[in-house]
């Protein structure tokens, strides 16, 4: 049988409005596959590097960003004497996907415990509200054009001055199947629940409605023997008037 020769084929990455070339023989090869992009160059001295999934849509071949993260070299190149770091991570849910996301700050000058908790507190807390109405990879964008960092900047500057904020890691990292299987029996166990609130609100009523009669039939009893006591008095007073009389 003859060998297919392998060839360098198109992949277009949508994100990037850009195309590079895979080496293999077939298309058919291709997806699944990752590839590790470095856009120093592109943006021009800032290094982010993707990690990026090959998969077809519509019967072409395309890279959809998984990861985004700074390179060691990079934030190494930042520290400074005499300064403090903030690092934290977390997980949230953007539009599309679960992600995680791990924020770097650095201050200008060394601060208290108190200061880097509340610096860590408010960004986990903006973030959260900054992803959820954003896709993941308009979220990229947004770090690769430095929108994320400058509308965030001002709001931690008010806790205190800070010399640097960077997302040093983002990527997706949707439900595992043990995750998945939990969830729905949460989702189970929340049914079940509901139902058994909605029968016992229906049994209500009439559970009132017999409790009331009881209630009602109680009362005229207790009232026939209030009279039943009162007679006696009543006729013992009459006969005691017409003796005198």
């Amino acid at each position: 049988m003859a060998v297919e020769k392998k060839k360098f084929l198109p992949v277009n990455i949508p994100l990037l409005n850009k195309e590079i070339e895979l080496y293999a023989s077939d298309n058919s090869e291709l997806p699944g596959r990752t590839v590790k992009l470095d856009l120093t160059n592109m943006l021009k001295g800032k290094a982010i590097e993707l990690l990026l999934l090959i998969k077809e849509e519509k019967k072409e071949i395309i890279a959809v960003p998984m990861q985004a993260y700074l390179p060691g070299f990079y934030i190494r190149r930042m520290m400074r004497k005499g300064i403090d770091y903030v690092e934290d991570s977390f997980l949230v849910q953007c539009k599309d996907h679960r992600i995680r996301i791990k924020p770097f700050l650095l201050t200008r000058k060394r601060v208290s415990r108190k200061v880097l908790n509340g610096l860590r507190l408010k960004t986990k807390e903006e973030l959260t509200e900054y992803v959820k109405e954003r896709s993941f990879e308009n979220l990229i964008l947004d770090i690769m054009n430095n929108k994320l960092q400058k509308e965030l900047n001002p709001k931690l500057r008010k806790i205190y001055p800070l010399g640097l904020f960077e997302i040093r890691f983002i990527g997706i990292e949707d439900l595992k199947e043990h995750e998945v299987y939990e969830k729905e029996q949460e989702e189970k166990s929340k049914e079940n629940i509901e139902v058994k609130t909605e029968k016992s609100e229906e049994n209500k009523p009439l559970e009132k409605v017999s409790k009331t009669k009881e209630e009602k039939v109680k009362k005229s009893s207790s009232k026939k023997k209030k009279a039943e006591e009162n007679k006696p008095l009543e006729k013992v007073s009459k006969t005691k008037e017409e003796k005198e009389e």
